[in-house]
């Protein structure tokens, strides 16, 4: 029979309960812990009962909980409750080993660091539905469109040529692998922003009756209202990604991911610093560019950028000091965005006062570190660019880049594609990610591109 306030108990009764907790003393009635709870668990005895004793044959074991649970929040229980319903143990030293397995067993959970059981758990909406079933696809959903019993989703940029859409097309795969779609990776070919090229490829994937949605850049404001018409009579949801264009058609209905231009001004105010912490009292800061290329999102950024600089030099009390130089229109200095390196070097070497120069893209941030190595400037320039390629990386590494702002490009891919899959499965649409800017120097550019991210 059980002691009040102990753990004992009288081997022949018609159960044997055993409780285990963290903290000794307070064994309640199993009768309790069922009310509250619900059924004990039954497992086989047998599992507790030692080799070649047939003693224990049909019998049972009830466990409550059937894992480890917190107990008022303080510490983790163990209850086992041993039924005879049809024999009764004989035996000292048979009773001493079950009992010696059920110690061990609690001894475990009492050892366990986590909790399965938690309080507060919500299992069905307030509405009355499941919450498992809540979450499955639609059966229509992979037989959207093209009802060719999967999703097929087209992502074209203006420029995969040169490295920076890279980890855009790896967030796309990935997101494509986690919902089962088919991501074709497409873009023009070419070094340099090449709108004229990615509209060809998208007239022709417009037409394809597998396409059953296309995520797109941008870059050129107004060029891409055709494509849009185009996409929504044939049924195809449109997502853009990268540049912007505000003027698109429908534009509200359509999501975006991709940084603002104005994440450009953290590159901008960190040059500005650079300058002023080197100890020049004066000099020009440039920031060469190219509008022919018809960028509005670089464009942009150039402009931000600039409105940094000015800012921070003027609350310095140090603007009258230094000539900053983004073009007439504050859009960036004409650049020859074919020959990069040599037009930069011609500038510098014109200008010949030049202390800083910041650069908008991955056009020119590459020839921006090489051309400040041409100079002899390595370890001795204010340099900040845009994106975190392979280039940019070790140009930082090398001290021939100060700094450089990442756009974190894997979410330009991966969050367009969940995009559409959610606007076919769920009816969520223009959800939009701003993806912010990450400015990266010497201090932690070790802990960049490990994933393929930039």
């Amino acid at each position: 029979m059980r002691k009040e306030g102990t753990c004992a108990h009288n081997h022949d009764a018609a159960f044997v309960t055993l409780f285990a907790f963290t903290c000794a003393g307070t064994a309640q009635r199993m009768a309790s812990w069922e009310e509250a709870f619900g059924a004990l668990s039954t497992v086989a005895l047998e599992r507790l009962s030692p080799a070649g004793n047939d003693s224990g044959k049909g019998q049972s074991v009830r466990v409550f909980p059937p894992y480890p649970t917190l107990v008022n929040g303080k510490g983790i229980m163990w209850v086992l409750a041993f039924s005879r319903p049809a024999t009764v143990i004989r035996g000292r030293k048979a009773m001493k080993r079950i009992l010696l397995s059920a110690v061990s067993a609690a001894a475990l959970s009492l050892g366990s660091t986590y909790a399965f059981a938690q309080s507060g758990s919500v299992e069905r909406a307030v509405g009355g539905y499941d919450f498992e079933e809540a979450a499955k696809e639609a059966p229509e959903t992979k037989d959207f469109h093209s009802a060719d019993g999967h999703l097929t989703f087209a992502i074209v940029t203006h420029t995969a040529g040169n490295g920076f859409f890279d980890p855009v097309y790896v967030g796309a795969k990935v997101a494509g692998d986690m919902i089962g779609a088919e991501i074709l990776l497409l873009g023009s070919e070419s070094p340099v922003d090449d709108p004229a090229r990615e509209i060809e490829i998208l007239n022709q994937i417009v037409r394809d009756p597998k396409i059953d949605g296309i995520i797109m850049t941008t870059p050129q404001v107004g060029a891409y209202n055709d494509i849009v018409k185009a996409a929504e009579a044939a049924g195809i949801p449109v997502a853009t990604t990268n540049s912007y264009d505000d003027t698109l058609l429908n534009r509200s209905n359509i999501s975006h991911t991709g940084q603002d231009a104005s994440a450009a001004a953290i590159g901008g105010e960190a040059l500005a610093k650079c300058v002023l912490d080197s100890g020049k009292t004066s000099g020009s800061i440039l920031l060469p560019s190219s509008t022919a290329m018809g960028n509005i999102e670089v464009n942009n950024r150039v402009t931000a950028a600039f409105n940094a600089i000015v800012k921070t030099l003027k609350d310095a009390g140090k603007l009258e000091a230094f000539k900053v130089d983004a073009g007439p229109e504050n859009v960036g200095i004409d650049t020859n965005p074919n020959d990069p390196v040599n037009a930069l070097v011609s500038l510098f070497e014109s200008r010949g006062d030049v202390v800083g120069a910041f650069t908008a893209n991955n056009v020119f941030t590459p020839p921006l570190v090489k051309a400040v190595e041409q100079m002899g400037w390595t370890n001795n320039f204010c340099a900040f660019g845009f994106d975190l390629g392979p280039a940019q990386q070790e140009g930082i590494v090398a001290g021939n880049l100060t700094g450089s702002l990442g756009q974190q490009p894997f979410l330009q891919g991966f969050w367009p594609v969940m995009q559409l899959y959610l606007q076919i499965d769920r009816g969520i649409s223009a959800a939009n990610l701003d993806t912010r800017a990450q400015l990266v120097t010497k201090e932690n550019v070790e802990k960049i591109g490990k994933r393929f991210e930039n």
